[in-house]
């Protein structure tokens, strides 16, 4: 008799903690990076306030989620970046005509701008992300034949483009992150995330409505295309 693997019933807690399509709307609605009350989920879900409630105390009690509280609100958001991680990597692999198409005009245009730029947590994807990954590849700041990986050229680009690159921690500096939208890795990690952060402090983009979407702003495009070539076309 071979031994059990001591992974096993952890394996089998997280699998039960996803597989329930309310849960799994909290989870990619928090892929935005930023903390939701339990109301807003709520709504967002289309269910009570105390159904949410009960499963946001599961999320939390299975490490998916951390809370805090601020006065009569509760506040939630992803545990870590390895969390959101494994949410997009599984989102990524719905096969795509499984997915429900859009049924009124808003929610298509919703879906072609978060297809057209998002945040992915705390990085940039969707076509965006994709522009900016091929764009320091082709430039030889980024490497993808054995896995993302930065140039001592690209360390250079991000220190003179002012973007400092927080190295704390275990994550890696560089990580590919498959695009649920594109199909393709986009960049993550320690440098995905400077990107994204820098890229919103310095107006480059904004975030559309209160979903995931962004859009490039006119000083995005002149700034992207002075620092990385990429033309305003591949950034609408």
């Amino acid at each position: 008799m071979t031994e059990k693997d001591g992974r096993a019933p952890g394996l089998a807690r997280l699998a039960g903690l996803l597989a329930d399509g309310t849960r799994a709307a909290c989870l990619l609605a928090l892929l935005d990076g930023r903390a939701w009350t339990a109301g807003e989920l709520a709504r967002h879900a289309g269910v009570a306030a105390s159904t949410l409630s009960e499963h946001l105390d599961r999320l939390v009690a299975g490490g998916l989620l951390i809370q805090e509280r601020q006065g009569r609100h509760r506040y939630v958001r992803l545990a870590d970046p390895r969390v959101a991680q494994l949410v997009e990597d599984l989102a990524a692999q719905v096969v795509p005509d499984r997915v429900a198409r859009p049924r009124t005009l808003r929610a298509a245009g919703a879906g072609a701008a978060t297809a057209r730029g998002r945040t992915c947590y705390d990085h940039l994807a969707g076509r965006l992300g994709i522009a900016l990954t091929d764009a320091l590849t082709g430039r030889g700041l980024l490497r993808q034949d054995t896995g993302f990986a930065l140039t001592d050229a690209g360390l250079g680009w991000f220190g003179t483009a002012g973007i400092p690159l927080e190295r704390t921690g275990r994550r890696p500096l560089a990580r590919a992150c498959l695009d649920w939208t594109e199909r393709r890795p986009h960049l993550a990690g320690v440098a995905g995330a400077a990107l994204c952060r820098h890229a919103l402090k310095a107006g480059w983009c904004v975030r559309i409505g209160s979903g995931r979407a962004v859009r490039v702003t006119p000083s995005g495009e002149a700034a992207l295309s002075e620092l990385l070539g990429i033309t305003p076309d591949r950034l609408r």
